[in-house]
């Protein structure tokens, strides 16, 4: 495998979302943290549901609207009915 062909494997998907590899980076690792804080909200409701009642919903919205126009690849989809949990 050629280092150009190398290089590809890194850098087509950033450049297909309009980023650059370390920023797109940068977003994968902020949007894992937003995950997890999603996910360790949703676990503390589960066992104490009077506790982060909108929380992990409202993050996952966040993502959604942050992610969803970014880039030649993405899709519009239809609007869904958001989860109250």
């Amino acid at each position: 495998m050629t280092t150009t062909r190398l290089t590809a494997l890194f850098t087509a998907h950033p450049e297909k979302v309009g980023e650059t590899y370390f920023g797109h980076m940068a977003f994968a690792a902020w949007f894992c943290s937003r995950l997890s804080m999603a996910a360790a909200a949703a676990l503390v409701h589960a066992f104490l549901p009077f506790l982060f009642e909108t929380t992990a919903s409202r993050i996952v919205r966040e993502l959604y609207e942050r992610t969803q126009n970014r880039g030649s690849h993405a899709v519009k989809q239809p609007q869904a009915v958001m989860d109250r949990a």
